[in-house]
């Protein structure tokens, strides 16, 4: 398995290095074991780790529910039962957000298309 610098990390991830720092400080992202040489070495999944971390963040999930939802991957039987409602409901509003965008695109795409019709 091949293991990455920080640097090397936030660059495959598109990350900065704060970002990952701050991730190990809010422990999304396990500390990693040390090189001889005393750098960091992080495991290539952990790029995998903070992709689904941005992503997760991106159409809304805290921190926490992000930390909730990496237990829930690397540890499934040891998660309390309710995180699974959780995640129906998170599921649930990201759906509700999409009908939202939808509608809202619908809405622009016509008044384009009417403002195009006036400008003939």
């Amino acid at each position: 398995m091949e293991r990455l610098t920080i640097g090397e990390l936030a660059k495959h991830a598109r990350v900065n290095l704060e970002t990952i720092r701050y991730y190990e400080r809010q422990e999304l992202l396990p500390k990693p074991p040390r090189s001889q040489s005393g750098y960091r070495a992080f495991p290539e999944e952990s790029v995998g780790r903070i992709r689904f971390i941005k992503q997760a963040q991106k159409v809304g999930f805290s921190l926490k529910e992000i930390k909730e939802l990496l237990m829930l991957q690397t540890k499934p039987h040891s998660v309390a039962a309710d995180l699974g409602e959780q995640v129906e409901a998170k599921i649930a509003h990201i759906e509700e957000k999409l009908r939202a965008l939808r509608t809202i695109k619908k809405d622009l795409t016509r008044l384009i298309n009417s403002r195009s019709g006036q400008d003939s």
